[in-house]
This record gives structure tokens, C-alpha cells and sequence, in this order.
């Protein structure tokens, strides 16, 4: 089976990165959406729009996800539903989630989403850099390496 990058496509930031990676090594890609993707500035990719409905794109992708995939999502609970099925998972700011840090990253989202409900936090995302973009492409490449070349 080819390597694939599965990518939760919407609002993800690195979308072009991952073709230009993906394309260089010769893995498939798919973008999964809820709908409002442009196929024709993907070419390359397989396009899956899914239902509106609430973590549809999220149980498809952790659905499709198998040994030969990176998933690429700044969703920590796919990340983890990911994992589970044995997919390299990488965010779009170029940090891996691994079975180490998974559990911690699980935590640090639970704990932030209590302070936000208390108001004792205001949500902020910090920015997106030409660092976590930089990253991202040498995190991604190494990790469809790994997966190419996997037995």
C-alpha cells in the first residue's frame, strides 16, 4: 500500500506544504473537509467532503487512518484516535504526536478548556510563524520517510 498523508483539511494552514512534501516523495494525499474545498487548487489530491455534522471529518479520518498514513491535525483527540490505529500524526505547527506525549497533550487540552469555561483564560491561539511552517516541512518529510520505507 502507498504511503498517504490524510490531512484535516479544513482551516489547516499547511495544506500547500503537504502537497509540495507529498508530491517530492511521491505519497498520495487527502484533504477531508466539510465542504468549501477548491479541487482545482489541489490537483494532486483526493478530495473527501463529509457531513456538517459535528467530528465528521475526525471520525472519517480516524476511521481511514492505518500504518501507512501521517495525519496531519491540530486536533488532539484525532490525534490520538489516530495513534491508536498506528498513523504517524504530526500538527500543523510541525510538533509529532507520539504514544509518549499524547496522554500530556490530552491533559494540557483539558485543563485549558476548563480555564476557558471558568474565564480564566481567553482562548488565544498563539500565532502561526515561518518557524512552525518551516518545521512542519522537515517533520513531515522525515515522518513519510519513515513511513515509505517501513516494512
Amino acid at each position: 500500500m502507498t504511503a498517504r498523508v490524510i490531512v484535516d483539511a479544513d482551516a489547516c494552514p499547511v495544506k500547500d506544504e503537504v502537497m509540495d512534501v507529498a508530491d517530492r516523495l511521491g505519497a498520495g494525499v487527502v484533504l477531508v473537509s466539510n465542504g468549501g474545498m477548491r479541487p482545482s487548487r489541489y490537483p494532486g489530491a483526493r478530495i473527501v467532503s463529509v457531513s456538517s455534522g459535528f467530528d465528521a471529518a475526525d471520525d472519517w479520518i480516524a476511521d481511514e487512518a492505518t500504518a501507512n498514513d501521517v495525519v496531519i491535525t491540530a486536533d488532539i483527540p484525532l490525534a490520538s484516535r489516530a495513534l491508536e490505529k498506528g498513523a504517524v500524526v504530526i500538527g500543523p505547527d510541525g510538533r509529532p504526536f507520539t504514544p509518549d506525549n499524547i496522554g500530556a497533550a490530552l491533559s494540557f487540552r483539558s485543563f485549558n478548556q476548563h480555564l476557558r469555561e471558568t474565564g480564566a483564560s481567553s482562548g488565544y491561539n498563539k500565532p502561526f510563524t515561518a518557524a512552525d511552517r518551516s518545521r512542519f516541512r522537515q517533520e513531515l518529510d522525515k515522518a513519510l520517510r519513515r513511513v515509505i520505507i517501513a516494512p
